[in-house]
């Protein structure tokens, strides 16, 4: 609760929000052009959203200049893998679901699993894949051709159980195009490291 309490500033929340937004670490300096403020008003308020754990720092270089003169490195912000959730009363879904996935295991359900998420994909209700990307929290974006999902909704089950939880959100895409009727990419497992393990490739057309 206190990690999300932060986000209550607006000036707090655009800047996490632009920083969670970029592919690459941001400087102080780009982070307040977006929010519109001011760079010492932007260092305060990033520096805040690191102490509540949802952004990290680290230190490179800005510019290409190297050797006298090209400064030091700067501090630079990107977000924190680190989950966080409010829920009140308290839920545990993660137990339930690592229950579950023992249970896939232990039976042998693989193919049953993957048909139910292929299934669940396919009660989607959007005007295209970008909106039913970004209402499922996998924070979709463009490198050339193939859509990357910046976000794993699934993170914590992944980390223990990557193999059944990959198969089975490549078959929620599956799913989601097959709703939208949208033959134009094919969902693949393109794990990179800090994003999802499903991409989307642009299909060649004759």
């Amino acid at each position: 609760m206190a990690a999300l309490s932060v986000l209550r500033d607006p000036v707090r929340r655009a800047l996490y929000d632009y920083v969670a937004g970029q592919r690459n670490e941001v400087g102080r300096d780009e982070a307040a052009r977006a929010a519109g403020v001011g760079r010492t008003l932007a260092a305060f308020h990033l520096d805040k959203l690191v102490e509540a754990g949802l952004l990290e720092t680290g230190f490179r270089r800005l510019t290409d200049r190297t050797g006298p003169g090209s400064g030091r490195p700067a501090k630079v912000y990107r977000r924190s893998p680190g989950e966080h959730q409010v829920s009140l009363p308290p839920r545990d879904y993660r137990t339930l679901a690592l229950v579950l996935a023992e249970a896939v295991d232990a039976l042998g359900g693989e193919e049953a699993a993957e048909a139910a998420a292929r299934r669940v994909g396919e009660r989607a209700r959007a005007s295209g894949l970008r909106e039913a990307l970004e209402e499922r929290g996998y924070e979709p974006y463009h490198d050339g051709d193939v859509i990357r999902l910046r976000n794993c909704p699934f993170h914590v089950i992944a980390q223990e159980r990557p193999v059944l939880t990959c198969a089975l959100n490549l078959a929620l895409c599956e799913g989601l195009l097959s709703a939208l009727g949208d033959d134009h990419v094919t969902p693949r497992l393109d794990p990179r490291p800090g994003e999802c393990c499903v991409s989307f490739s642009k299909n060649n057309e004759h």
